[in-house]
């Protein structure tokens, strides 16, 4: 939804979009993507999928994306007072989710210090990309 309002915002002359913030926006979320296909593709090849319907499940579990992205940028408008709220919900949400279930899972294994230290880097790059490109 956030891709959404970002160019809704640009459609709608709304002060202080650009496209380049929008991009980067969808870029941002493009590349977390990735993995949060493959948590739902890896985990059904493991139990025996076939690879092509797990690479189908993958991609329809971001279905909603797109979607939600349309109806984001029509209520731009209708929605400007709530979109704070509704954008710090989510992006609680996000680290809700990575607290509650990422980093507990990410120390079960017997490589705990690798998983801590690709946490970090992953982190360093998102950092990189919103001081860089935003």
């Amino acid at each position: 939804m956030a891709i959404g309002v970002a160019f809704g915002s640009i459609a709608y002359g709304i002060e202080g979009a650009t496209v380049s913030a929008a991009l980067m926006l969808a870029l941002g979320i493009g590349i977390q993507n990735f993995p949060e296909g493959s948590a739902v593709s890896l985990p059904l090849r493991r139990e025996g999928m076939s690879r092509s319907k797990s690479f189908l499940f993958g991609n329809l579990s971001g279905i909603v994306e797109p979607i939600s992205a349309v109806i984001g940028a029509i209520l731009v408008l209708k929605i400007q007072i709530l979109l704070p709220i509704l954008l710090s919900f989510a992006g609680g949400a996000m680290i809700y989710v990575v607290v509650q279930e990422l980093i507990p899972e990410s120390q079960t294994n017997k490589k705990k210090d690798l998983m801590a230290l690709f946490t970090i880097l992953g982190f360093v790059i998102m950092m990189i990309f919103d001081v860089a490109l935003g």
